[in-house]
């Protein structure tokens, strides 16, 4: 989710090029993670979270450690600031950032850069039209099982060092803001944690 944060920071300080483009889309649709750690360094790394916590009001969220200065992955950030951040993106980000972020949510492929499947959450459980961002750590560098659809190769990826592996699943579905964020029994396979995320997911999103 902090890749949305990146992609805001940077648009909103910058005239996007073409070459930007290249980075942006694959890290906002595919979770590309060096296209992420390209703009991190661009950004000035935590001063990037700095500017978004006042722009978009967040409470939660800070910045990695100090001694993790280029570790993006570290970014803290709790629920209820996803959520904040989709809220501005809806409502107060400008035009052109909103649409193009948007745009890049609602074509999220069904394989992230690294190899591993995104349609956990969200998109295996509540139908279109939705525009997701997922997140995962704690399962490898590489898939045990690699997403059969197309992966793009294998990015940099930090382990958060949580001890156990995380996944979640955020985004706008029809007019309404989902965000799941679950941690899960060290040891979990991949395929056992997101047929978890993905049931609850349809449970929350039916409760509420």
């Amino acid at each position: 989710m902090v890749k949305i944060l990146i992609a805001l920071d940077y648009m909103d300080r910058h005239r996007v090029s073409a070459a930007d483009r290249k980075l942006l889309v694959p890290m906002l649709r595919s979770s590309d993670d060096g296209a992420a750690t390209e703009f991190w360094r661009r950004g000035g790394q935590k001063a990037i979270i700095e500017r978004m916590v006042r722009r978009v009001g967040l409470r939660d969220t800070a910045a990695p450690p100090a001694e993790k200065p280029g570790f993006w992955g570290y970014t803290a950030l709790s629920a209820r600031d996803v959520v904040a951040m989709y809220r501005y993106l809806l409502d107060e980000a400008p035009k052109a950032q909103r649409e193009f972020v948007l745009e890049q949510l609602r074509h999220s492929t069904p394989c992230g850069t690294d190899g591993f499947d995104q349609t956990f959450g969200i998109p295996g459980a509540l139908k279109r039209p939705w525009a997701v961002k997922q997140g995962w750590s704690g399962f490898g560098e590489t898939p045990a099982e690699p997403c059969r659809k197309g992966a793009q190769g294998v990015a940099w990826r930090p382990d958060l060092g949580l001890g156990r592996p995380v996944l979640h699943t955020t985004g706008i579905v029809g007019d309404e803001i989902v965000v799941v964020l679950t941690l899960h029994p060290a040891g979990s396979s991949f395929r056992t944690a997101a047929a978890r995320i993905t049931k609850l997911t349809g449970q929350v999103y039916r409760a509420a």
